[in-house]
């Protein structure tokens, strides 16, 4: 296997990384089914990533019918200890303008029956995600999304819905009470996976357009949303590279040991099958001395 420590998913409108050099493309089976398309592995900034387009070639995949954890399995099949995510979002607040950018740091949950972890049929974990994005990872971000010259935000809370519909004007109302900030449909269940996966995950915030409490919202086209996605990817992409640049080989965060102290079964009672299915996660907590 092709051992590529950085893994980088691409939302809507962003669907390739322009400047990845050395490509192949791998596709991987997992226990949990298959990723949304094959893994594009090359270098960037003289560094290997796999870039995988998280709906899919053509956007055919609506997040509820993403398969997340074959997304994130994949990665760590790869070696991935850092995931950069790029996503589309709405804005709750009218600081948060089209086109810029946030890096948030907290989710509220408004999924409904979407299965977020790799654990169950025998094998119970709880790993702790008071805080859901890598700090270490999420200032680097900041830092290169302010070197590239765009109105970056640092902080800030994604209210996670269902979808595939956008919000009532009701909800939108409520989620400003809250005092959220952006609102997507896709990256907290990635978040979630990571941190069991014991990988660094991060999210690159893409402002489209005001969520529909906006009195503007109406006069907002499909055309506009467009044209605010394609010039978000360009964005995306040169953040990425600049972050990708930067990150270290060895990592320093809490991240890379989440599941030292989260597994609560006793190893003998754990059922081979899931033993063996996890233990690209597990294994090196299993080993029996």
């Amino acid at each position: 296997m092709d051992n590529v420590q950085i893994g980088i998913i691409g939302g809507s409108g962003l669907y390739d990384m322009a400047d990845v050099t050395d490509r192949k493309e791998v596709t991987l089976s997992t226990p949990f089914g298959d990723p949304s398309g094959p893994y594009l592995l090359g270098t960037l900034r003289g560094k290997r990533v796999a870039f995988l387009a998280r709906h899919g070639a053509g956007h055919r995949l609506l997040p509820f019918e993403l398969n997340f954890r074959a997304n994130i399995y994949g990665m760590k099949l790869l070696g991935v200890e850092y995931i950069l995510s790029a996503s589309a979002v709405g804005s709750l607040k009218e600081e948060y303008k089209p086109l810029d950018i946030v890096i948030p740091d907290q989710f509220i949950d408004r999924t409904t029956g979407r299965t977020s972890t790799f654990f169950g049929r025998g094998l119970a974990a709880h790993v702790g995600f008071a805080h859901p994005f890598c700090k270490l990872l999420s200032r680097l971000v900041s830092e290169s999304g302010q070197e590239s010259g765009a109105a970056v935000h640092t902080g800030g809370t994604y209210v996670c819905m269902e979808g595939p519909q956008f919000s009532t004007l009701a909800e939108s109302k409520l989620y400003r009470s809250w005092g959220a900030d952006i609102i997507g449909m896709t990256n907290l269940q990635e978040a979630k996976l990571a941190r069991e996966a014991e990988i660094c995950y991060s999210t690159i915030a893409l402002v489209t357009d005001y969520d529909c409490w906006h009195p503007d919202h109406d006069s907002v086209t499909v055309d506009m949303i467009i044209a605010n996605l394609m010039q978000n990817a360009r964005t995306a992409q040169h953040i990425i590279a600049k972050a990708v640049e930067g990150l270290p080989y060895e990592r320093s965060c809490e991240c890379a040991s989440a599941l030292k102290y989260a597994l609560i079964t006793r190893p003998d009672a754990i059922p081979p099958q899931v033993r063996q299915d996890l233990a690209p996660l597990v294994g090196k907590y299993l080993q029996t001395t």
